[in-house]
């Protein structure tokens, strides 16, 4: 298979590079900096206009859009929403102009999304047919997922909504590592909030199942089918660890560091559930925050 790839050098997308290069694909990664770029064939491009680059789509079978700037890097500021919302916008929105002229073939499209979509519920079990919820991320997402399915003429389109991706060596897990090695590490505010997770590896068979199976299409869920609350979660990594996760990081002080982001990210979450990746046969191999940590750490 020959695949395009925006976002190829970050946290997912590097793995998942050389995860396709393994199995015989051939991947061209689209990146401002090609030179950066370390598995794959580097592709220029600037992120939002066509180019020459829109011609590795003429062979291309499918697009993997992985574009977008890290939501959890920094408090949101004005600044920091445009440049968060125009990482996602006009990324996507280039793929799907280039997916439209470029010569008619059957392509897939896997657009990478977010269960900040469902905003913060509470206790409330969300499967892909419940509704958006409120704030700056929900609006985010919506936004990205409506410019991603305008693919849908020219490609097979798939949008997955990944929770938190788990690995040692990097993304949320990397950072919480420190504090709970030093047994200053415990919950978040109240700790009751859930968190919607997954384990890098299936992230990864997540997209390679979009890739490979015709049938599936539209909107799914990419998280852990166990969501555990933010107490649950800082317990069974400090049992893994062999820490103490007793030690709570206060409400009003992560308001005060993050503003918005605090209530959005840390102090609200989301009970999400895979019920269409599981009714259409993907099997997790992490089903449980206690299987993830005893294969990361």
């Amino acid at each position: 298979m020959q695949i395009l790839i925006a976002g190829g050098t970050g946290f997912i997308g590097e793995p998942l590079v050389r995860t396709l290069l393994a199995r015989g694909d051939k991947v061209s990664v689209l990146s401002r900096n090609p030179s950066r770029v370390r598995v794959g064939s580097g592709i220029p491009w600037d992120g939002r206009n066509q180019g020459a680059w829109t011609k590795e789509l003429d062979d291309a079978d499918a697009v993997i859009n992985l574009a977008g700037e890290n939501v959890g890097e920094g408090r949101w500021t004005a600044d920091r929403k445009r440049k968060l919302i125009a990482s996602r916008i006009e990324a996507t929105g280039a793929i799907v102009e280039a997916l439209r002229s470029a010569p008619q073939r059957t392509r897939t499209l896997v657009s990478a999304s977010a269960v900040g979509y469902y905003g913060d519920r509470g206790d409330e079990v969300l499967d892909e047919s419940a509704s958006q919820g409120e704030g700056f991320l929900a609006t985010l997402v919506e936004t990205w997922e409506s410019a991603a399915v305008k693919a849908e003429p020219f490609a097979r389109a798939v949008l997955l909504r990944f929770g938190v991706a788990l690995a040692a060596e990097g993304g949320a897990l990397k950072k919480m590592l420190l504090p709970f090695k030093l047994g200053a590490g415990g919950p978040m505010g109240s700790g009751r909030q859930w968190m919607s997770w997954i384990d890098r590896d299936d992230a990864l068979r997540m997209v390679l199942w979009a890739l490979d199976n015709a049938e599936v299409r539209g909107l799914y869920n990419a998280t852990a089918p166990e969501p555990v609350r933010n107490s649950d979660f800082t317990r069974a990594l400090g049992q893994a660890l062999h820490r103490p996760a007793v030690l709570p990081a206060p409400a009003f002080a992560l308001r005060l560091a993050f503003g918005q982001m605090a209530d959005e990210m840390l102090l609200g979450g989301q009970r999400v559930i895979p019920r269409r990746a599981e009714a259409e046969g993907f099997a997790f191999e992490s089903r449980t925050i206690e299987q993830a940590f005893a294969k990361h750490l």
